[in-house]
């Protein structure tokens, strides 16, 4: 079990890594979205490949941070009933859910989206619309977002049966941590702090 433990703690690096950074995607998506727009009012022209970038961009951030989304437990859950349950049956119908739900469908969209992507790459598949981009980079995010779903999966399933075994912690209690826009108040606060006190 402890060299699955260590699996699923390079697995929740990787996704956290990978989730912090996925940010940026949707940011350029919306200046992108913000320039079209200003350069077809003003200048009335337009370019498919513009309108193109942004769903790719959001599919990526999209399908990429569906992993990041599991590891801090974001994901859709209905409680209505798993609530009135002990902790231990809640973990157990995640392991479940984990095991025959979850692993299944993963592996099923990548049976089908590897070769999707592959046949894309290969034959250099273009967008239909005129001046429109290429398409196996977006396919990609497919194969890759669900490669990440299924690691996470398989990350979140260890800890709970590492935790009914009683070998860690209860892996569902969300952590508090501070935001990176939290951090970066405090150390504002701080400098400001000794500046006052320097003067």
């Amino acid at each position: 079990m402890n060299a699955l433990l260590k699996f699923s703690k390079a697995v929740d690096w990787l996704n956290g890594q990978l989730g912090r950074y996925v940010i940026w995607l949707i940011l350029a998506s919306t200046v992108i979205s913000a320039i079209n727009a200003v350069v077809r009012k003003v200048f009335n022209v337009g370019s498919n490949a513009f309108l193109e970038v942004q769903w790719y961009l959001f599919a990526a951030s999209f399908l990429i941070a569906s992993a990041y989304t599991l590891l801090n437990g974001e994901h859709v859950k209905i409680d209505v009933i798993s609530s009135k349950l002990s902790k231990r049956a809640q973990i157990w119908i995640d392991v479940i859910g984990f095991t025959f739900f979850l692993t299944p469908m993963c592996l099923a969209i990548l049976w089908y989206s590897i070769p999707f992507f592959l046949k894309g790459y290969h034959t250099g598949e273009m967008s239909s619309n005129a001046g429109g981009l290429i398409r196996w980079p977006v396919y990609a995010m497919m194969p890759l977002g669900f490669a990440l779903l299924l690691l996470q999966g398989w990350s979140e399933l260890i800890k709970r049966l590492a935790f009914l075994q009683g070998l860690i912690e209860d892996p569902t209690v969300k952590r508090i941590e501070k935001t990176a826009e939290e951090d970066l108040a405090e150390a504002i606060r701080s400098l400001a702090e000794s500046k006052s006190k320097t003067a």
